[in-house]
């Protein structure tokens, strides 16, 4: 701010390193008139002075201008990072504090309950062998149930028996043998008495002593423990 002396604008510090400038470049004859403005007109004529006009760009008035211009302007530039800065830090401290009632809020939930074992799976039911239901599919299937208890036999041997004994029906009874005068007549592929069959029932068959299958497999199982196997009969059993 300049303050007014005797009618005269003071200079600021910065007018007065310009105007020292000037009056470096103006002599001593200016810098008298510039020290001594209530000197008059005719007081320097009569000096042999001649008046110098100093212009306010002279003065560094311009320079002033646009340095005040320039600190304005990095003064607002300094106040707008701040501003970002207060608003990048206010930010963050919110963010933070979410974060805390957030974790907050999970401790005060129930543990998750664990989610239920799947059942195991039950195994595959195994694929039941499919056989023709004549004499081959009746000799090859009892056939399998002998083998996986271990009662030898051979599908020749007991074909060959059992075409001797009914020719291959399984509804064939004995009515006229000893076992029929007895009241226990034979009956099925390879005639076998009730009670032998009762005896020697394979487990996995038919009770019913008419069922091909299970006539044949008990009647083998009998076979195998009289005389080793079907395969060593040659006639009535």
């Amino acid at each position: 701010m300049r303050s007014t002396v005797s009618g005269y604008t003071a200079l600021s510090k910065a007018h007065k390193f310009s105007a020292a400038g000037l009056v470096t470049a103006a002599g001593a004859a200016a810098l008298t008139f510039a020290l001594v403005p209530q000197a008059s007109a005719a007081d320097a004529h009569s000096a042999g002075v001649k008046p110098v006009a100093l212009s306010a760009q002279e003065f560094g008035v311009t320079q002033d201008a646009e340095l005040a211009k320039a600190v304005d302007a990095a003064a607002a530039q300094a106040q707008v990072k701040a501003g970002a800065a207060v608003k990048q830090e206010a930010k963050a401290k919110a963010d933070a504090e979410r974060a805390s009632r957030s974790e907050a809020r999970k401790a005060l939930k129930p543990a998750a309950k664990p989610a239920p074992a799947k059942p195991a799976a039950k195994p595959a039911a195994p694929v039941k062998k499919a056989y023709a239901d004549n004499l081959d599919g009746w000799i090859s299937e009892s056939l399998d149930v002998l083998r996986a208890k271990g009662i030898p036999a051979s599908y020749e041997g007991i074909k060959r028996n059992i075409m001797r004994e009914s020719t291959g029906n399984p509804r064939a009874i004995n009515d006229w043998d000893v076992n029929a005068v007895n009241g226990v007549p034979s009956k099925g592929l390879l005639q076998i008495i009730d009670p032998t069959f009762k005896a020697y029932h394979v487990e996995g068959t038919s009770w019913d002593i008419y069922d091909p299958v299970a006539n044949i497999t008990a009647s083998c199982n009998y076979a195998a423990d009289k005389y080793g196997s079907m395969d060593n009969v040659n006639s009535a059993y």
